[in-house]
């Protein structure tokens, strides 16, 4: 029996950034999925992953991701990166999160980036009180940059079960990234992967018996 639904926050209730990130690297003459890539080598202790689980500033990041682009042929500064994060909400994603709640638990599970004066990543006002208006219906959120450890590791699933009180089997988890699902699998939990909005809500149908579409 399904108890809570567990969700990715970018890619998922938002827009995937990394459309932004193909788009910078047309702008910019850089070889299309580049920034993913320098994201993936050495993904448990490159610059991003060591900034997503706090142990570096956003002016060390900045430096060390531009070292490791130049290093694979295109510098680019952290900081550009950064700036391409904030995706658009998805309505219907939030329309579903919140029918969601109704019947189970909900909870976030997200890789994010924050300094000591809050969110690294450059939003209007009006996206800012959407974002927390959004992280509000969640009955926990589980944010790597508090806890200083990131999907994929099990430990951030570990951590997420624990504070909402559930099993694995017991829970659904939805997120854009299919090395993020293993993990949750591996645990019981039933996974979705996020390819765009109708796809996702169709398969959490089918496992809530919840009406989205």
């Amino acid at each position: 029996m399904i108890k809570a639904v567990l969700w990715d926050f970018g890619g998922v209730i938002t827009s995937s950034p990394f459309d932004a990130f193909n788009r910078y690297e047309v702008e910019n003459g850089i070889p299309r999925d580049f920034i993913r890539g320098i994201n993936a080598t050495n993904p448990t202790d490159n610059a991003w992953a060591r900034f997503e689980s706090n142990q570096i500033s956003i002016d060390a990041f900045d430096r060390l991701f531009e070292a490791e682009s130049r290093a694979a042929g295109h510098a680019i500064p952290g900081k550009n990166v950064l700036a391409l994060l904030a995706g658009d909400v998805r309505p219907e994603m939030v329309a579903a999160l919140k029918m969601c709640k109704t019947r189970f638990k909900v909870g976030c599970i997200t890789n994010n980036v924050k300094s000591a004066k809050g969110s690294a990543i450059p939003q209007t006002s009006e996206h800012l009180v959407l974002t927390m208006e959004i992280m509000q219906l969640f009955d926990e959120v589980i944010e790597s940059s508090l806890e200083g450890v990131r999907k994929p590791d099990p430990e951030i699933y570990q951590i997420a079960l624990k504070r909402m009180d559930v099993k694995g089997e017991e829970c659904v988890f939805l997120d854009d990234l299919g090395i993020n699902l293993k993990p949750a699998r591996v645990l019981g939990m039933k996974t979705i992967k996020v390819l765009n909005s109708h796809q996702a809500l169709g398969e959490l149908e089918q496992h809530t018996g919840l009406k989205f579409l």
